[in-house]
């Protein structure tokens, strides 16, 4: 609609231009804004405040002036002059409920625009590390960053959604020492229980699943738990692969996949 307005004062300039009112329009001039109060209309233009000088007349006199030389449209219920020479539109009825059924026509798509046709865009959100479960900041990241891929694909970029990690390092050996005291049975408040270590319940299920030697399925591959107490490089693998499944699976339960 900003568009359409846009055109119907460029129309008036132009004639306001044939008849010598005005020597020149810049229509790149041409600002439209939505109005703050409903009662200065839907849509506002300060293009005679713009134009004034350069015309030599008083900007409400060329604001009548642009009212007189605008096209009668059926989307504009009245046109009128505010304050020094603001222009503000009233829509019609019609054109309202005209965008409403353009809306309820399109669905899904409606919005969706391809202004990113041929581009490529990478959105890194999330990218939790695998040392415990989602917390609510991760939700809160998945949301943002969701909603940043969607706008992005309706705007006809090509998204492609990462979510990076990091299964090295002293955190994931914290997990894996962690872990393994569990097994042996040391709970967090032993004074054995390694230094650094996570404390979470969510440890003592990791430890159970893999003493018992289970199978899980995680990125599109196997790990098998030996239940070997002992062997921490087998450890390592197998919290790392549980905790990255539990996240992926509460991701999926929040929609967001990538």
């Amino acid at each position: 609609m900003q568009e359409h307005i846009q055109s119907l004062i460029s129309q008036a300039l132009d004639s306001l231009v044939a008849d010598k009112t005005l020597t020149e329009a810049d229509a790149s001039r041409i600002t439209i804004e939505r109005t703050r109060d409903p009662a200065h209309g839907d849509f506002a233009t300060n293009i005679a405040l713009a134009l004034a000088k350069q015309a030599g007349v008083n900007p409400r006199q060329l604001a009548t002036a642009i009212i007189a030389a605008i096209p009668e449209d059926r989307d504009i219920d009245a046109i009128e002059i505010a304050g020094p020479g603001f222009i503000n539109f009233f829509l019609s009825k019609q054109s309202l409920s005209s965008t409403l059924h353009s809306i309820l026509s399109a669905g899904d798509t409606f919005g969706h625009h391809d202004m990113g046709r041929g581009e490529s865009v990478q959105v890194e959100f999330v990218s939790a590390n695998p040392t415990g479960p989602l917390h609510v900041g991760h939700g809160r990241g998945a949301a943002v960053g969701d909603s940043i891929c969607r706008l992005l694909s309706a705007g006809g970029y090509t998204v492609q959604r990462e979510f990076y990690y990091n299964d090295a390092g002293a955190q994931i050996d914290h997990l894996a020492r962690s872990v393994q005291a569990r097994c042996l049975g040391l709970t967090p408040d032993d004074p054995s229980w390694p230094e650094d270590g996570y404390r979470g319940d969510y440890i003592r299920d990791v430890a159970e699943i893999f003493v018992n030697k289970a199978m899980i399925e995680a990125e599109d591959r196997q790990v098998a738990a030996n239940g070997d107490v002992n062997d921490i490089a087998a450890i390592r693998e197998f919290a790392v692969a549980y905790l990255r499944r539990e996240q992926d699976h509460d991701l999926t339960a929040f929609r967001v996949r990538f």
